[in-house]
């Protein structure tokens, strides 16, 4: 009887690791802060696509916007940089937190890293990827607000079921439509929404402008 009751117990064990939840979040700088507005830089890239800094840029400042906060203008942010002598990510990540704070004024800068970007073709398979992580540091103290990570994936809820020959057509098919159509726009679109929306588990918290405001933080 002893076995039966040892197998009893690890099956419990596992189904309560399961269901735990997600470690929380540690808000304590992040509401201390109480940040307005957010300075976005230029996202270091370290995908092989050249084009998928100023591609997840793009698609980045809408879900700050609607969480609350006041957005730097992207463009006029890249053109003051180059003003100075800055035009690539490395560069504009490196510049002090001082020195951001002086000539933007902004309440916090957010980090960006694009790991992913593009879409592989794997035999059967055709898929967009798009991976990001996010760093909001508060430009008045350097202490790190929030961070997170995010992905999203073209072949999510994909089902296939028209055998290999399909498969591989479909798979071809993709890959031409995708590389015509930047599908990885899109995807950015989607990876952006996960990553830098307020609202969600272990994300942002809404901003100033937000009906929402201060309500998740309690």
């Amino acid at each position: 009887m002893k076995p039966i009751f040892a197998l009893l117990s690890l099956v419990a064990a596992l189904l309560l690791t399961g269901c735990a939840k997600p470690t929380q979040y540690d808000y304590s700088a992040f509401k201390q802060s109480k940040p307005r507005s957010i300075l976005v830089l230029l996202p270091q890239n370290t995908s092989p696509e050249v084009e998928a800094s100023h591609g997840f840029l793009s698609q980045a400042t809408l879900p700050l916007a609607e969480a609350g906060y006041y957005v730097f203008p992207v463009a006029v942010v890249e053109e003051t940089f180059k003003q100075n002598g800055v035009s690539s990510p490395n560069d504009m990540h490196a510049v002090s937190i001082a020195k951001l704070r002086q000539i933007f004024g902004a309440d916090a800068v957010l980090y960006l890293t694009v790991s992913q970007y593009g879409t592989s073709y794997q035999v059967i398979s055709s898929d967009t990827r798009v991976s990001a992580s996010a760093k909001l540091v508060d430009l008045r103290n350097g202490s790190v607000l929030w961070s997170g990570s995010a992905t999203a994936s073209s072949t999510e809820d994909d089902s296939n079921s028209n055998g290999i020959f399909g498969m591989l057509l479909s798979a071809l098919v993709n890959q031409i439509s995708s590389t015509m159509t930047d599908k990885s726009h899109d995807v950015a679109g989607v990876t952006s929404i996960r990553l830098l929306s307020a609202g969600t588990p272990n994300g942002i918290l809404y901003g100033p402008r937000s009906l929402k405001y201060g309500k998740d933080a309690q």
